[in-house]
């Protein structure tokens, strides 16, 4: 049976606590997964092929070409990647990599706390994520989260699904998208700097609902289900 591969590694970021974080995110979700760690041989096409879902907890490091041309061509063949915080700060001297899984980081400001938006609703990735509701305003609840992260600003192919925005300097940046490639899909969280930042709420149940959705095949939003239409 074909399965998760969580794979973490690179400098920076606390790649093992914030793994050790991802799997309990897992266990509870209950698939099965395999964990490794800077193993990047795992990403050739013999050893990639036994995956469904990569879910990559990783920041910088380089790829040789059999690494590189397994990983993207394996998602390119109906691949899916769940790509989390530095995996758009990763092996960015595979220009393939940063095509596929949908942008690069370009800077940050300190670790801090901000608000993160949700900015389609009708999209099955989020779907299951719901807002709060206040007395006498139910029907216009709000899907905005606190979070205190690192908050990433991003270049991003503009092709790509933004899902959550926040704001910066009076400019939106995206928080998570989706993006495709081939036959394959690509979720990506902009959140989790830290094992505490990977147990935050908003970034426990986007990061569920996502992977949920590459599991059952990365299906397009139902245009007609808008829960944030306002009536």
């Amino acid at each position: 049976m074909k399965k998760i591969l969580l794979f973490g590694g690179g400098g920076v970021h606390d790649h093992k606590g914030c793994c050790d974080v991802l799997s309990g995110h897992l266990r509870q979700l209950d698939v099965q997964f395999d964990r490794l760690a800077e193993d990047y041989d795992a990403f050739t096409e013999e050893r990639i092929k036994e995956y469904d879902v990569l879910v990559l907890y990783h920041t910088g490091g380089e790829l040789a070409v059999e690494q590189k041309r397994g990983l993207v061509e394996w998602c390119a063949a109906g691949g899916k990647i769940l790509g989390v915080h530095g995996a758009t700060d990763s092996f960015k001297t595979s220009p393939e990599y940063l095509a596929m899984i949908g942008g690069v980081l370009k800077a940050h400001p300190f670790f801090r706390k901000y608000i993160v938006g949700l900015n389609d609703g009708t999209h099955p990735a989020v779907a299951g994520i719901e807002g709060y509701s206040v007395k006498d305003w139910e029907k216009w609840p709000v899907f905005e989260f606190e979070v205190e992260d690192e908050q990433y600003l991003l270049d991003y192919d503009s092709r790509n699904t933004i899902l959550a925005s926040t704001l910066f300097r009076g400019r939106l940046w995206p928080v998570a998208w989706t993006n495709r490639w081939g036959k394959g899909s690509v979720f990506y969280l902009a959140l989790g700097h830290n094992p505490a930042t990977c147990e935050n709420p908003f970034f426990r149940k986007i990061f569920a609902s996502g992977l949920e959705w590459l599991r059952a095949g990365a299906p397009e939003p139902d245009p007609k289900e808008n829960k944030f239409a306002i009536s």
